[in-house]
């Protein structure tokens, strides 16, 4: 006898929407997210879509009404709470577009809690468009089927952030010269961390004598190549997911 297929199936839309959700209640998509659904996924009445509220976790929804402008849902069920995301924020320098592009979406599925911009001496670019960045963050989200949505902080000089950042949390930061080795590091390391990473001509003089005078920084090396920022990002967050994060306890479903 074949097996019943899950419900709703894994290939069902699901999105983020601003809006708390609860069982039975009626939810109205509208915009570029309604004409997602009704002109690229095409739904139909009956159809299934997942929607997830950053707050309360992941819901099954079932399609009343598909138009052009707008898609009615019945919110059916709560399929996971909110998850527990690892205390882990990245603070990266900006990059060219398309990099810094690349550091949010992939930040975001590898399950970031934080992404912090930086402002350093030798970043290319100077400001960060924040409402893009924020459809990058919800896009990769949804497609990794995140239910926490990584908060995006104000970018900031880098002065402003050294100056600001919390004495309780301890800095990864990713040298060119040299430092700890970075596994050695994250297992030796308990409780809230963040990783630094630096623009495309890495810090300045001053910049690294300032990190390195902040007591609760950490220089690491990422091997014997000198990375690029985007993938000193990446390889750091990857390398601490599976040492000291939630790679290790998959399928955690405890609300945040």
């Amino acid at each position: 006898m074949p097996a019943t297929p899950a419900w709703p199936p894994r290939s069902a839309p699901r999105l983020f929407i601003e809006q708390k959700l609860d069982e039975g209640i009626s939810v109205s998509i509208e915009g570029n997210q309604a004409h997602y659904l009704s002109k690229v996924m095409r739904v139909s009445p009956g159809d299934s879509v997942i929607l997830c509220d950053d707050q309360s976790g992941e819901w099954a929804a079932s399609v009343e009404a598909s138009g052009r402008r707008s898609v009615e849902l019945t919110i059916s069920r709560l399929l996971r709470r909110r998850e527990q995301v690892p205390d882990f924020w990245l603070c990266a320098a900006l990059l060219k577009k398309d990099r810094f592009d690349l550091v949010l979406e992939k930040a975001t599925e590898l399950g970031v809690r934080r992404i912090a911009p930086l402002v350093t001496r030798r970043c290319v670019a100077d400001k960060l468009n924040a409402d893009r960045a924020k459809s990058i963050i919800v896009e990769a989200a949804e497609q990794c089927a995140r239910t926490a949505l990584p908060e995006l902080s104000r970018t900031v000089k880098f002065a402003e952030f050294v100056k600001e950042f919390p004495a309780n949390r301890t800095l990864f930061f990713a040298d060119e010269n040299g430092g700890i080795d970075a596994a050695k590091a994250f297992s030796q390391t308990a409780g809230s961390a963040a990783l630094i990473t630096g623009p495309e001509g890495g810090f300045d003089y001053a910049e690294r004598e300032m990190l390195l005078a902040c007591p609760n920084v950490k220089p690491i090396t990422l091997g014997p190549r000198i990375l690029r920022g985007e993938t000193a990002a990446l390889a750091a967050i990857s390398l601490w997911m599976g040492i000291a994060g939630d790679w290790r306890n998959e399928g955690k479903s405890d609300e945040q």
